[in-house]
């Protein structure tokens, strides 16, 4: 008969070969896992094992601030991951539905959270970033506890990553300090080194490091469509997910393009506004102070193509077909800007006056611009529509559109659930409103959030959505017994679309995708104007036809 001894030995030799782990079994301790990066000890909680705020980075502080990631060394012992992270620096955000109220931040912030399967082994893997305009968020929120993917035998990793300035600051003595001359897009370098960390570790919690899968929204999912592009990320993700997307412009490293300063003047502008003679001003200010003291100038952190990170413009890198191909999923919500409507062109004093306004403004295309968006009694509505379209929409289509192009299964939604406190409040379907449901978390939003009730509908719905999310991510195809087969886009432009139940459709939204995608042809071939979401009475006199601006089938 074998001792107790020997089968204990027998069965943790098993574990190691297995998993690379060791995660204790017994129900009453806390989780142990022996990762490459060195050994964590987390928390159960029912079926699942958390490990919070686990370093992915060495402290991007003092010397190394502006600075790419470095990868943190494996640590001696036991390192405790029960304790939620803090947020890396970011400045007050305004009162809203996005506003989670003061969050714990530090300069030294690049962790992870990591949620799996009590029992997980080479359990598909899914790796959020937050959004949050590149200046806000946190991977550390209740709304995106990991629970119910993990009940989907999923593992999910939430990151953090430096934001605002610390994150996308470009200046010329930060380029003359790197190796490759450039500077600016430190944020993105995060995402990368997490996403390595990933490929290196994942396995030990039970994760298959051959099949991650990347999903964000807003800023997240721009971020998603940053590491499209990047050749840094090629390689460190197998599907992904595009969340409420944009295709904004981004400025050149060096060299204005148009209306847009290079990163390099920006970056010099704002050390003058923040009174740092150089470099070594910059690093020695406070951090907080140096994060709120240039959002108050209204700095606006984007990608830098600098022709090593970010090569050319999202949009010319989707048309030359350079990004990652990987299968993707992308959408958008029918209110968007109903909670962003700062976004929004001002309303017109009257329909005659609507009219007018398009008509100077849009030239030849204003009878489609008008077809889509009518001069009807609600005027708001429409600028509402417009830029809706103009930012997200088109965005998400012409994902799902050059994704297939290079044969790769593309599937479009659009998120237009209702529920009676967001109608109330005249923000159905607003920006970022399908999270908590693709979480499972309807009940741990943010305080000023609309509350979401706990109904069998709500929960019906949610459900679903974490179906098809980790369906794709464990095999390329959004599925769920809870809703109707989901076709790729195609030449029937399938879509789905969340309202009430999940509804398989077809057709979507003609027209919408020609015009906004004539727009952004036009303007960038003009060269002079950026593409962003100015649309409607705001938008700028639209160039005359263009060459090689002919309208998408």
């Amino acid at each position: 008969m074998t001792s107790l001894p020997r089968l204990m030995v027998a069965t943790l030799a098993a574990c190691v070969i297995a998993t690379g782990a060791c995660l204790a079994s017994t129900a009453d301790k806390a989780p142990i896992v022996n990762a490459p990066a060195g050994s964590v000890e987390g928390l159960r909680r029912e079926d699942a094992k958390v490990f919070r705020a686990i370093p992915y980075a060495l402290a991007p502080t003092g010397e190394r601030r502006w600075k790419p990631p470095a990868a943190m060394p494996r640590w001696q012992g036991v390192r405790a991951a029960q304790t939620m992270g803090v947020a890396c620096m970011q400045p007050p955000m305004a009162a809203g539905p996005y506003d989670r109220g003061k969050v714990p931040m530090a300069e030294d912030c690049l962790t992870l959270d990591v949620t799996t399967p009590a029992n997980a082994r080479n359990a598909p893997v899914m790796v959020w970033i937050h959004g949050g305009t590149l200046i806000w968020g946190s991977g550390h929120s209740k709304m995106y506890d990991g629970q119910e993917f993990a009940k989907r035998g999923v593992v999910l990793v939430s990151i953090n990553y430096r934001l605002g300035v610390l994150g996308y600051l470009a200046h010329p003595e930060l380029s003359k300090e790197s190796p490759d001359n450039t500077s600016g897009n430190y944020g993105l370098l995060d995402q990368i080194q997490a996403l390595q960390w990933v490929r290196d570790n994942i396995a030990a919690f039970g994760g298959d490091p051959r099949n991650v899968t990347i999903f964000g929204e807003s800023a997240g999912a721009l971020s998603v469509e940053y590491l499209l592009a990047s050749p840094r990320a090629r390689g460190a993700f197998d599907r992904a997910i595009v969340e409420s997307g944009y295709l904004f412009t981004m400025p050149e490293l060096r060299g204005k393009r148009g209306e847009e300063a290079s990163a390099e003047d920006i970056g010099v502008w704002l050390a003058g506004k923040l009174q740092a003679p150089d470099l070594a001003a910059l690093r020695a200010m406070d951090a907080r102070k140096l994060v709120e003291a240039s959002a108050a100038t209204g700095y606006a952190p984007y990608g830098t193509i600098d022709g090593t990170v970010l090569k050319r413009q999202l949009v010319d890198t989707f048309d030359h077909g350079e990004q990652a191909p990987v299968p993707l999923i992308a959408g958008f919500n029918s209110g968007e800007i109903r909670s962003l409507r700062f976004l929004a062109p001002p309303v017109p004093p009257s329909p005659t006056a609507y009219v007018e306004a398009i008509r100077a403004r849009y030239g030849d295309l204003a009878d489609e611009y008008l077809q889509l968006y009518p001069p009807t009694a609600n005027l708001e509505q429409n600028g509402l529509d417009s830029t809706r379209d103009a930012v997200f929409g088109w965005t998400s289509e012409r994902l799902v559109r050059k994704q297939a192009a290079l044969g790769q299964p593309a599937y479009l939604y659009y998120f237009s659930h209702s529920y009676p406190s967001a109608d109330a409040a005249g923000v159905t379907g607003f920006h970022a409103s399908e999270v908590p449901f693709v979480f499972g978390t309807i009940a741990n939003t943010p305080p000023a959030w609309p509350a979401i009730p706990d109904t069998a509908a709500e929960r019906g719905i949610s459900s679903a959505m974490l179906d098809y999310w980790t369906s794709f991510a464990r095999g390329g195809r959004p599925s769920s017994e809870n809703g109707p087969a989901w076709n790729a886009f195609g030449s029937a432009s399938a879509f789905m679309r969340f309202a009430e139940i999940p509804q398989a459709s077809t057709g979507f939204m003609p027209g919408m995708y020609a015009l906004h995608e004539q727009v952004m042809c036009r303007r960038r071939a003009e060269g002079s104007q950026s593409w962003n979401w100015r649309t409607g009475s705001a938008a700028p006199v639209l160039p005359a036809q263009v060459k090689g601006c002919a309208s998408p089938p």
